[in-house]
């Protein structure tokens, strides 16, 4: 689960400060798929960026599985999101010269103190993600071999492959059409069910919004409207 309590975060201009994020609290039940909108530059991806411990807010806590990411040291942080988290930028920078496997398995090398070890078990993970994502069979294809709506689908499995318990999806249907969209959107909330993830996903696509379990409104970095989200029976 990921609980945000009071984040408040400013950048500088100036000799003065801009809020981006004003006193946000929201939290993400395992299971469940929260919406996050709001015009440009109202804070959505910037109070992304703070659930991702890529950003420290100014106050607030970011409560990860209990773990308070805000007290945690630059490597800390890190070890936190290779193990808790899961992030799906709005492109997918796949890595041109890997197959759609090794996209995915080379995830669990990054950081890890083993991750050469165990490889059998590694592939094995990736090629039932690859299925999850209905990928199936295109293991070995490279990124240009596969249209927008199978790298975004690669783009997913790839934040999956560490088993996060958080995942968090920054505009995943800006590149594609409504179908596509809507056929990522239908995969996560899927995802999220199946694997029990705590899932804050930012677009500004509100057609997609009733398929989700809760949303959010931000406007000047405030949150302006909710719809509670609801815990999976």
């Amino acid at each position: 689960m990921i609980r945000l309590n009071n984040i408040t975060l400013t950048f500088p201009d100036g000799d003065a400060r801009v809020t981006a994020v004003d006193n946000i609290s929201l939290p993400a039940h395992p299971g469940t798929v929260t919406g996050i909108t709001g015009p440009s530059g109202s804070g959505k991806s910037s109070l992304l960026a703070v659930a991702a411990t890529l950003i420290r807010p100014d106050s607030g806590q970011v409560l990860i599985d209990d773990i308070d990411a805000t007290r945690l040291s630059p490597g800390e942080a890190t070890e936190l999101r290779r193990t808790k988290i899961g992030i799906v930028f709005q492109q997918a920078n796949l890595i041109p010269s890997l197959t759609a496997r090794e996209q995915l398995t080379v995830m669990n090398e990054l950081g890890a103190p083993h991750g050469r070890r165990n490889r059998t078990v590694v592939s094995a993970r990736a090629d039932r993600l690859l299925d999850a994502v209905g990928l199936a069979g295109q293991g070995d294809k490279r990124p240009h071999q596969l249209s927008g709506g199978q790298r975004q689908r690669i783009n997913i499995a790839r934040a999956l492959m560490n088993n996060p318990s958080v995942l968090l999806i920054d505009e995943p249907t800006s590149a594609l059409d409504q179908e596509r969209g809507a056929s990522i959107i239908d995969l996560i909330v899927r995802l999220t069910d199946e694997l029990n993830t705590s899932t804050l996903l930012v677009t500004h696509d509100l057609v997609h919004l009733p398929r989700m379990h809760g949303t959010v409104h931000l406007v000047d970095g405030r949150l302006v409207d909710e719809m509670a989200t609801i815990s999976p029976s």
